[in-house]
């Protein structure tokens, strides 16, 4: 057993303490070749219970001074997270996600950028719609709600509620080689990536727990 299964069988054993873990549309994960995982980002759980809850591994943009710490930056590698530098272009942190997608696997976006202020999406990062457009490979939307209340960027303790994690199906959006295509394309592909996760992440019905 990888070390990255052996996480996920230990954070699932710890979902009782954060109360009710619901999640809808894991059908909609590609069982094979590459894709982005595109997710809103309300609270420090959201990796720990989507790498979880989703069948294939999948490779995590993390920010960069979590991997200061040596051991930090051990543990996260292993967990197939890769650092990025927020807040500025970094693209060895691009050339990383688009060697990941090459070899076949998923690659987690937090579109945001960081973690909800309020609980409410927040603007979609240019980046990060530009990686998309580069890669042009499926994207997969995936909508979070409830683990603010849990976990706010506030808190340091947890609270119990109910968190849910919900996927919608597959987007496709053309690859662009052109630095000129992909501006134009930018307003568009973002309003529809944030439109599809405002739509999961609001009070879905008929989620199954987990």
């Amino acid at each position: 057993m990888t070390f990255y299964r052996f996480i996920q069988l230990v954070v699932r054993a710890l979902f009782p303490l954060v109360g009710k873990v619901e999640v809808e549309g894991l059908e909609n994960v590609p069982e094979d070749g590459p894709f982005f995982l595109v997710a809103n980002h309300q609270s420090y759980l959201d990796p720990m219970i989507i790498q979880t809850v989703v069948r294939r591994e999948i490779y995590t943009m993390a920010k960069s001074t979590q991997f200061s710490d040596r051991l930090t930056g051990g543990i996260l590698r292993r967990l197939k997270s890769f650092p990025v530098r927020r807040f500025e272009t970094d693209p060895q942190a691009v050339r990383i996600a688009l060697r990941r997608l090459r070899e076949g696997y998923g690659v987690g976006i937090y579109i945001e950028g960081e973690r909800s202020w309020d609980g409410r999406l927040q603007p979609p990062r240019l980046g990060a719609l530009r990686l998309i457009l580069k890669a042009g490979v499926p994207v997969v939307p995936c909508g979070v709600s409830g683990a603010y209340d849990v976990w706010p960027r506030w808190d340091r303790a947890l609270k119990r509620g109910r968190v849910r994690i919900k996927i919608g199906p597959t987007m496709r959006f053309p690859q662009l080689d052109s630095k000129p295509e992909r501006e134009v394309a930018l307003p568009d592909v973002g309003a529809r990536v944030m439109e599809a996760l405002s739509d999961l992440s609001g009070s879905g019905e008929g989620p199954s727990e987990v």
